[in-house]
């Protein structure tokens, strides 16, 4: 009888440590939602970029962040550390990500905002948060990000923080239905052939983006 029991403990705890790793995104959704820290940042589509006005009198400072959730296996960091930018105009960012391990394996970012207060105003018409990614073993990529910062963001706010924080993921979980429809609609968005992004001057080291760069939650 004891040892019935013993085995039944040992089999519980891979199958909560899975289902802990599997919650590990809505988790951390549910806690920025109610403590209002690092706020979610929106999304959009080019033709609601198109009707924005841009502010060419306004400045805004952008710096990038990686973090990564305890034990997710990748070296992940911004190719660059900060970018300049005016309200109402597209541009490009990018990540860079590398799989750790030996066998392939499969990564969510969720993105956040500080200050709280800017989160509604940055939205992104392309981003690897979007959906899962998966990586081949010791695979190395660029992740893209195409954002725009509302020109009605509060003129009290200069600099604004762009977070991800990269998770382990089950691969054969639910897509997340939110970031699907958005991902299909933003490919739809581009069938007209055209680059809509603009490109602007980044400042920080760049050279080795991977470097010395990942906090560790």
């Amino acid at each position: 009888m004891k040892n019935r029991k013993s085995l039944g403990i040992l089999f519980a705890i891979p199958v909560l440590m899975f289902g802990f790793g599997y919650l590990m995104v809505p988790i951390y959704d549910i806690f920025c939602d109610l403590t209002g820290l690092n706020g979610k940042t929106g999304s959009t589509t080019i033709q609601h970029v198109g009707r924005m006005k841009v502010d060419e009198t306004r400045l805004i400072k952008v710096e990038f962040m990686a973090a990564l959730n305890k034990d997710t296996p990748l070296d992940f960091a911004p190719t660059a550390q900060s970018m300049v930018v005016h309200p109402g105009k597209t541009y490009r960012a990018t990540y860079t990500a590398r799989n750790r391990k030996s066998i392939a394996m499969t990564g969510q970012a969720v993105p956040s905002v500080a200050p709280s207060a800017a989160s509604a105003y940055f939205n992104k018409t392309e981003c690897f948060c979007f959906g899962r990614q998966p990586f081949a073993a010791n695979e190395q990529r660029e992740l893209p990000l195409v954002f725009v910062i509302h020109p009605n963001l509060p003129a009290d706010i200069q600099t604004l923080t762009l977070s991800y924080t990269f998770f382990e993921v089950n691969a054969d979980a639910p897509v997340d239905k939110e970031n699907h429809d958005h991902d299909s609609e933003h490919n739809h968005a581009h069938d007209d052939g055209h680059d809509h992004t603009s490109h602007a001057p980044m400042s920080g080291d760049s050279s080795s983006p991977l470097k010395n760069s990942t906090l560790n939650l």
